[in-house]
């Protein structure tokens, strides 16, 4: 069994052997329309970001580093609406709104997981376009295949171990008030909030490791635009700076769009003209946001990928193709 599971057996102060997910308790009324709402979003978010995975995969032209840490960026993007979406459709369908421990804590580790691995990918392919442009000549010596598989590696290993304690600790928590979880899905300070305990550890620990999680890749971020910004400043000629720009503008777009987000949640939690319903709602939107943006960004500013995607999405083209 896993781990999860031991832990929620081992929680015996807690009466309850399951969790209610709410979803939008303010909206009931809206219900069905949310429900269409976000089957769309998934709908488009997995096929967009499956595209992705096709793609690279398929053509050659995208076999280069900066396409492997995308393929990377979409599995991650793709991993996180399975595992939130799904189970929201199903709650606002009112089909089955509950949840085990164990089904509740490993969505929260998995949420927490695969969001903390995509700000290091994105941090790790701020280093790939400033090899790119700071140092050419040398770039395909630097990140070479065994440099993007280490990278990676490293990458989805910080991600997937640092919730590894908080969570867990937070599995041993007595649930002794209510188990219906006010939000959309098992998110770590929702949950917590509903133990009959003193969770002032809980939460500074969890504050603790977002602060490395969200801070440490966004510092290393602007330390790498800094070097590139310098570097194209250094460039003769205006084509020579455009180009360089160019490479980047996909990668900044999304660096913008994970950090506007997080920013505009961080924001919508302190203003007191917000609801408290009005605030799930944001934070269940800005949690689907960047998956559905990330590829889409990608795709619609890439020629690689438009050309893959002419290519690949024509069917008269597949059946040549396919008939030689």
């Amino acid at each position: 069994r896993s781990w999860f599971s031991k832990n929620m057996n081992n929680s015996k102060a807690s009466p309850f052997t399951e969790f209610e997910i709410v979803g939008f308790p303010g909206l009931q009324e809206y219900k069905t329309l949310l429900f269409f709402g976000f089957l769309i979003l998934f709908l488009l978010t997995l096929t967009a970001n499956l595209l992705i995975l096709f793609f690279v995969v398929v053509d050659h032209r995208l076999h280069t580093p900066m396409y492997f840490f995308l393929w990377n960026l979409s599995l991650l993007d793709l991993l996180v609406t399975i595992a939130i979406i799904p189970k929201l459709l199903e709650v606002l369908l009112e089909m089955n709104k509950t949840i085990s421990f164990a089904g509740c804590f490993f969505q929260m580790y998995f949420t927490i997981a695969a969001g903390g691995s995509e700000l290091f990918l994105v941090a790790a392919m701020a280093y790939d376009r400033y090899v790119a442009i700071v140092k050419p000549l040398q770039y395909n010596v630097i990140i070479d295949i065994k440099a993007c598989i280490s990278i990676a590696a490293i990458v989805w290993l910080l991600g997937f171990l640092l919730p590894i304690v908080s969570v867990t600790l937070a599995s041993y928590l007595p649930f002794c008030a209510s188990n219906k979880i006010l939000y959309c899905f098992c998110d770590y300070l929702v949950v917590i909030a509903l133990s009959c305990t003193d969770v002032t550890l809980h939460a500074n620990l969890a504050l603790g490791l977002a602060m490395v999680v969200v801070f440490i890749p966004f510092l290393f971020v602007l330390w790498s635009y800094y070097r590139i910004v310098i570097s194209v400043i250094r460039l003769k000629t205006t084509t020579s700076r455009r180009k360089a720009f160019s490479m980047c503008s996909s990668h900044l777009l999304v660096v913008l769009s994970y950090y506007l987000s997080t920013a505009v949640l961080y924001i919508s939690l302190r203003i007191e003209g917000i609801s408290y319903n009005e605030r799930i709602f944001i934070g269940g939107l800005i949690c689907f946001f960047t998956p559905l943006v990330n590829p889409l960004i990608y795709t619609l500013r890439n020629e690689k990928m438009k050309e893959a995607a002419k290519k690949y999405l024509n069917v008269y083209t597949l059946f040549q193709q396919g008939l030689h």
